[in-house]
């Protein structure tokens, strides 16, 4: 979902002129900016008011927001090194704004979004940080996160930890894999 909105976005904020465009955009740097940790408490909080701790969606509604910045970040830079006149040729044909955005932007931009894609799922996956602090019950904690409830207080089981972690770690491989005949 990050992927496809910051796509959009990165075209209006590399391709269009409009008041306040700058200032968007630097609300979307901003929030890279701003660690984690710091807001743990408040994110906690919130995901507990709407009555969505210790789900999924906390999980998918928090990562949405915070990993869409750095992918608006990442989609503009790549867009505005479209040429313009590309997209100037579009309109001269009668072009509406929606199909020079579908026929013309996003094929050219398939890289960018693979590339993205695989980085993004990567981030997502590995999280342990925000699945410890929005998650409580195991049944709800990623894989990733549920692989610390192998070791007890007073036993190690490392044999399983590592399997865990190899069988943890094929979704990533595969995601590159398949996004890999993307990739120039």
């Amino acid at each position: 979902i990050s992927v496809g909105l910051a796509t959009m976005a990165g075209f209006a904020l590399s391709k269009y002129r409009f008041r306040g465009q700058l200032l968007i955009f630097a609300i979307f740097i901003g929030g890279n900016f701003v660690p984690f940790q710091i807001l743990m408490v408040p994110v906690l909080r919130l995901t507990q008011d709407l009555g969505i701790y210790n789900t999924k969606w906390a999980l998918i509604f928090f990562h949405g927001a915070f990993q869409t910045g750095f992918c608006v970040f990442f989609m503009r830079n790549f867009i505005a090194q479209l040429p313009s006149e590309l997209l100037e040729a579009a309109r001269v044909e009668g072009a509406s704004e929606w199909k020079i955005f579908t026929r013309i932007v996003l094929p050219l931009v398939k890289p960018a979004i693979a590339a993205l894609s695989v980085l993004i799922f990567t981030f997502v996956w590995n999280d342990f940080f925000w699945a410890t602090v929005l998650t409580q019950g195991e049944s709800v904690k990623p894989i990733t996160a549920g692989i610390r409830s192998l070791n007890g207080q007073y036993v190690n089981n490392w044999h399983l930890v590592s399997a865990a972690s190899l069988c943890a770690a094929i979704p990533p491989v595969a995601m590159f894999f398949l996004m890999q005949k993307h990739f120039i």
